[in-house]
C-alpha cells in the first residue's frame, strides 16, 4: 500500500493513476500467498466482499471479491474510481450505458477478465457494469481498489424494470461465509 499512497500524494490525473496504479495491481496479484485464507471465501449465494485495506483518510479502499459458481451482480454503479486484478479464475463484464433516450443498454459484447489482468472503471471511463463469475464449477477472486471506502458509498443498482435503487456494498462478516 506505500506505493499506492505515495502515488496518491502527488496528485496524479486520472489517467496516470490508472495506468500507474495498473501497474502496482499486476504486480499485486501475480501471486495469491499473501491473502489471507478467510478472504477466499465466497458467500452462499451472493459475491461477497472481504476489506484488506483502508486508507486512514478513506482516499481509497482494497477488496477481495470472491464469486461462487453462478454468482452475479445486479447492474451497478461505484461512483469512483476502480481498479479490477483477477488473482483466480475469470470474471465476465457487461458493461452498460444510457442511449439517446435516456435508457440503460449493453456496450459492445461481454469482456472475460482472465487471471493476471486488470480492468479500470470511473464515471469517466464507464462505471455501470454486471459482472459474474465465469468459472461454473469453483470460486472466481477479484482484488479490487476503489477510490474511496466502497464498503460505505452510495452507489446505484440498474434493475430490469427501469427502477434504480440506492445501495451500500458493505463488507462480509466471517460468520456469513462458506469455503466452496
Amino acid at each position: 500500500m506505500a506505493k499506492l499512497n505515495a502515488l496518491l500524494e502527488t496528485e496524479p490525473d486520472e489517467n496516470t493513476l490508472i495506468s500507474q496504479g495498473t501497474a502496482l495491481l499486476t504486480e499485486l496479484i501475480a501471486t495469491e500467498d499473501w491473502l489471507p485464507p478467510h478472504c477466499t471465501c465466497a458467500g452462499p449465494d451472493r459475491v461477497v466482499h472481504h476489506l484488506l485495506y483502508l486508507h486512514p483518510d478513506d482516499l481509497y479502499s482494497v477488496v477481495s471479491c470472491v464469486w461462487g459458481p453462478g454468482q452475479t451482480t445486479p447492474i451497478h454503479d461505484h461512483t469512483v474510481w476502480g481498479l479490477i486484478g483477477m488473482v483466480r479464475g475469470v470474471e465476465v463484464t457487461q458493461r452498460h450505458g444510457f442511449d439517446a433516450q435516456g435508457l440503460l443498454q449493453p456496450l459492445g459484447s461481454p469482456t472475460h477478465l482472465q487471471e493476471g489482468t486488470v480492468d479500470a472503471v470511473s464515471p469517466r471511463l464507464g462505471d455501470i457494469h454486471q459482472v459474474w463469475n465465469g468459472v461454473a464449477d469453483s470460486n472466481s477472486i477479484s482484488i479490487h481498489v476503489y477510490g474511496a471506502d466502497i464498503g460505505k458509498r452510495n452507489r446505484h443498482a440498474y434493475l430490469e424494470d427501469g427502477r434504480v435503487e440506492r445501495f451500500v456494498s458493505g463488507y462480509v462478516s466471517l460468520p456469513e461465509v462458506n469455503n466452496q
